[in-house]
């Protein structure tokens, strides 16, 4: 039972209202204490929360700070965008040469083909004309035979 999916690392698909209506064993560990945080809905549930896992204190008071300071919000996700364009950047950059070297390498192959193309074709050109000069020397010794002096 669950979902296939041909993936490099290993997750949990956890359906967070499910576990809201249901949550699971109420044992103390550190995946019910982010599944809770993820599910709490008013001040009530996440000073429970802090009491149960004291540690979420720090993550909460980043939360209500970023809800009085949006503009925070969004410096983060000014800065993350920044980041994502270069790595954009760089990518397209990445791709472009790799485009650029591969178009070179066939250049450079159709380049030698075509110049192994014309040696064989100055050698069969140069082995028609020793022929022929072989035969023009042939030709001359007849004449010379046939008419001296």
């Amino acid at each position: 039972m669950g979902l296939d999916m041909d993936l490099l690392q290993e997750y949990y698909l956890i359906a967070l209202d499910v576990f809201r209506n249901f949550p699971y064993p109420k044992d103390k560990n550190e995946q019910t204490a982010w599944l809770s945080l993820l599910v709490t809905e008013d001040l009530k549930e996440a000073e429970a929360l802090i009491n149960r896992y004291p540690w979420l204190r720090e993550i909460y008071e980043e939360i209500a700070m970023l809800r009085q300071k949006p503009e925070e919000v969004l410096g983060m996700f000014s800065e993350a965008l920044r980041i994502l364009d270069q790595n954009t950047v760089k990518y397209m950059i990445e791709e472009l040469q790799k485009q650029l070297e591969d178009e070179k390498a066939e250049k450079e192959a159709t380049i030698k083909e075509k110049e192994a193309a014309i040696k064989a074709k100055d050698a069969e050109k140069a082995a028609a004309i020793k022929a022929k000069d072989a035969e023009i020397a042939e030709l001359k010794k007849r004449l010379e035979a046939a008419f001296p002096g």
